[in-house]
């Protein structure tokens, strides 16, 4: 009789042994994250309903014992909302620990300098992680950038964060200018830099361009900036042709062609550098300017010198094939 008494403790001493391995294992061993995995933990959520959601995108078995288990052996720190990776064989203890000590995973999208609102616009609603409408922002209100955002974190959101940071950079920048530049307030700067955003595509002329244009301004000159023709008729857009003469000769708010001075407002969204370049030009007697052929621009003081500098652009073009 004692020697079954003590069969029967070892036979209960093995089934205790296998089944706390087997409650263990269920914790630290690998669930069923067969392959890198994003989840999202909707705001809001609580865990139950995450072990829920969990079960049902087939990452664990059984959403009952997952919570004993996280009640049991997990930290009691709260879960974050957000898009997480669980990893390939992640265990129930690394989904939850993802889930409350993890890095959300963060998402990109770029604004090149020199992008107009519509096209800003266009980007953030082609971004499907994003959620939301936005309007087209006000011309010249967006910091060209790289951001980051969350899945499903609203376009308003972002654009916000977009716009905030110009005016980060503007309260920032603003109070460095030159002395005796051609502009007056914060608003004109980045009119101005639009400009020169547009008409260079080459870092080292921005300061040039800047000063070439900062002295049409202070001369009462017309600024004569193809882009200016081109905005009222695309917002930015590209134009795919030509401009015609009747597009020059346009009077509007913003065709530098037809009217002396700054057009109305920004034909686009100005970088830190062209606003830089505009709060702090190069000094220059240059009032002209026309590409060189490789790029840049060949800059002079005079017509008579320009008209020479045209010429030259004109031969290059018609080697070329384009004239």
């Amino acid at each position: 009789m004692k020697k079954a008494g003590c069969l029967l403790t070892s036979v209960l001493a093995l089934v205790l042994a296998i089944g706390a391995i087997w409650f263990l294992s269920g914790w630290w061993g690998s669930a069923q994250v067969e392959d890198d995995t994003n989840f999202i933990v909707p705001s809001g959520a609580s865990l139950t309903s995450v072990a829920d959601k969990l079960a049902d995108e087939g990452l664990i078995s059984d959403p009952r014992s997952f919570l004993l288990r996280a009640k049991i052996f997990g930290s009691s720190d709260p879960i974050m909302a957000g898009e997480f990776l669980l990893p390939a064989g992640a265990s129930n203890s690394k989904i939850l620990d993802t889930f409350q000590h993890g890095e959300v995973i963060r998402r990109f999208v770029t604004i090149p300098e020199g992008l107009p609102s519509v096209m800003v616009h266009d980007r953030l609603m082609a971004e499907e992680n994003l959620t939301g409408e936005i309007p087209v922002p006000v011309e010249g209100s967006v910091l060209p950038d790289t951001y980051d955002y969350e899945r499903g974190e609203s376009r308003g959101a972002v654009l916000a964060r977009m716009q905030a940071a110009m005016q980060n950079y503007l309260a920032e920048a603003w109070p460095k200018r030159a002395d005796d530049i051609a502009v007056d307030t914060i608003q004109e700067a980045v009119t101005l830099a639009s400009i020169v955003e547009k008409e260079t595509g080459v870092a080292r002329e921005r300061r040039m361009v800047a000063g070439l244009y900062s002295n049409r301004v202070k001369d009462g000159m017309l600024l004569q900036a193809d882009p200016t023709i081109i905005y009222p008729i695309t917002k930015g857009r590209p134009l795919g042709r030509r401009i015609k003469q009747s597009e020059i000769a346009a009077i509007n708010d913003y065709n530098t062609y037809s009217m002396v001075g700054l057009p109305k407002g920004p034909i686009t969204n100005p970088g830190r550098e062209s606003i830089a370049a505009v709060l702090n030009p190069a000094k220059t007697s240059a009032r002209y300017m026309v590409a060189d052929g490789t790029g840049g621009h060949a800059f002079a003081q005079t017509l008579d010198e320009h008209n020479r500098n045209v010429a030259k652009w004109f031969e290059i073009r018609r080697q070329r094939g384009e004239m």
